[in-house]
């Protein structure tokens, strides 16, 4: 009986999954099963990390926010600053105020001072 050559599909299905997990280790990058295994506990991972980033830059943020507000020049903490700042409808972010508390402290003890004294 002659042989028979398979189609090519399931082949290039192969591939691309090989493809996603070269950079496994051991059979992981060399077993099919063993590939799409690992590649869906990858996905599943990077997934649930990300949401995890989220929270650990905001933790960041609040942090720095925080650190900066509390030094000798403002006597305020960082909840009653947020409070003012969403009573005043200031659209600032944690994020861009980190920001403006690393690259310059000034600009936050202007926003606090006019938060806390309305002119």
């Amino acid at each position: 009986m002659t042989r028979t050559r398979r189609g090519y599909i399931a082949n290039r299905r192969r591939t691309k999954i090989c493809s996603l997990a070269s950079h496994f280790g051991g059979a992981r990058s060399r077993l099919t099963r063993s590939m799409i295994q690992q590649k869906i506990r990858a996905l599943a991972s990077a997934a649930r990390d990300r949401d995890g980033q989220k929270r650990n830059f905001r933790r960041l943020w609040v942090t720095r926010i925080n650190a900066v507000i509390r030094e000798n020049r403002i006597s305020i903490k960082y909840n009653r600053l947020i409070n003012n700042l969403y009573k005043r409808k200031l659209l600032l972010n944690r994020k861009i105020l980190a920001q403006m508390a690393i690259l310059n402290s000034n600009c936050i003890f202007t926003i606090s001072k006019n938060i806390l004294n309305p002119a």
